[in-house]
């Protein structure tokens, strides 16, 4: 299978072409990845661009292809959204890649009101930093078209707001309803996970009277780490992803 390298500022390319990496990217394909002339890689730009080619030229500073052919693929829809609580440890970290792995469209931190973890002063852009780079490398190795945005940390507020645009499923254990239930209606999806300590009972309310749905995935409780991937395995069979 071939390896995915990211170029951000890559706007277009044609077949035919020569096309280059350099800097950290490159590096890492020839030290770490261990990319060598003759292989078939691809480089895309996170944003649906992905071309495919032949290496060319593998060192420290450059990676080169031959421009073998070119996909643009169309961004998902109905976008998900995935909420995810901080929590301590590496619970959260987890969370994300996995949800990345698995498709998600965008990943929004939300300080909750049980959330051990707690990004304040200079550990807001650090956190948020952390989990873009989680998000990129998951983004490579999973070999996806669209890498998730990561969003700006999040009070309980402004996720309720979501409520105006996306259609708020909250996962929370004494749910009546099952996340199963949930067919797709057209609107993005805003999937939204409490931390360790679950989501206070405000915090429903909130999320309630903003329209969300209250949603169970079994009779069991999952840890944050695992619930919003196992919630998006759900949705990505109902919404025909998979």
């Amino acid at each position: 299978m071939s390896s995915l390298y990211l170029r951000e500022d890559l706007a277009d390319v044609e077949e035919g072409a020569r096309l280059s990496l350099t800097g950290a990217e490159a590096k890492h394909a020839a030290t770490v990845n261990r990319t060598r002339p003759g292989e078939t890689i691809l480089i895309g730009n996170g944003r649906g661009l992905v071309a495919e080619g032949e290496v060319l030229v593998a060192t420290n500073t450059e990676l080169t292809i031959d421009v073998a052919s070119v996909q643009r693929v169309p961004r998902a829809e109905p976008s998900i959204t995935l909420v995810q609580a901080l929590a301590k440890g590496d619970r959260d970290e987890l969370a994300v890649q996995a949800a990345t792995e698995l498709g998600v469209d965008a990943v929004l931190p939300w300080a909750a009101a049980r959330s051990v973890s707690r990004w304040e002063g200079q550990k807001v852009a650090k956190g948020r930093d952390r989990w873009g780079a989680i998000v990129r490398e998951a983004s490579k190795q999973s070999i996806r078209a669209w890498t998730p945005e990561v969003g700006e940390l999040s009070s309980t507020r402004q996720v309720a707001a979501l409520g105006a645009t996306h259609r708020l499923l909250v996962l929370e254990p004494s749910g009546t309803a099952r996340l199963t239930s949930v067919r797709p209606d057209g609107r993005p999806l805003a999937l939204v996970v409490g931390p360790e300590g679950g989501i206070a009972p405000a915090e429903l309310d909130a999320f309630r009277d903003a329209g969300g749905e209250i949603v169970r995935l079994g009779s069991t409780v999952l840890r944050t780490s695992t619930a919003g991937p196992a919630a998006l395995a759900v949705l990505n069979a109902a919404l025909g992803r998979w």
